[in-house]
């Protein structure tokens, strides 16, 4: 299973406002820009609609990489939202942390990775199981910074199921 560390935001970290370009950006073929605009997207409400039941997590691992979650990826995790089939979700399996697409059917419930490296996990009924939390963005970098990404964070803390 893959590790999961968790990070509380520091206090003066908030808000984060950026620039926001006024047009969006295609992913195709280029188009005209508008340029530059004076409005701000606050990526602390962007990302965490629910900050009393939000929290970042990174994550260890190859096993969602079909699903665009990389090793060290960190991950945003809200405790609000009930996890449905489909969902890509944080469980805490007999102890362990893992990242995975929950699946639901016919009573049957599953945790499944996201490459064909790793099988399903199925979570029968005498399974100590708990969905802690549902994955609602990731966020990763395309080119590795030399000091550590979470720097502006608290210390990192390890999360157990109370």
């Amino acid at each position: 299973m893959s590790e999961v560390v968790y990070f509380e935001l520091a206090e003066d970290a908030l808000p984060l406002e950026l620039p926001l370009m006024a047009c969006p950006v295609p992913a195709g073929f280029p188009s005209p820009a508008d340029g530059y605009s004076d409005q701000t997207l606050d990526l602390h409400r962007y990302l965490f609609e629910r900050p009393a039941s939000t929290f970042l997590a990174q994550v260890t691992g190859d096993s969602m990489l079909g699903a665009g979650i990389n090793p060290d990826d960190f991950i945003v995790v809200n405790r609000a939202i009930t996890p449905v089939d489909g969902h890509i979700v944080v469980a805490v399996v007999e102890g362990e942390h893992t990242v995975k697409r929950l699946r639901q059917e016919n009573g049957r419930m599953w945790l499944e990775a996201a490459n064909e490296r790793y099988p399903a996990l199925e979570l029968p009924d005498d399974y100590r199981v708990e969905i802690w939390g549902v994955v609602t963005h990731v966020i990763h970098p395309f080119m590795k910074k030399k000091t550590p990404v979470a720097a502006w964070a608290n210390q990192p803390r390890k999360w157990s199921p109370s």
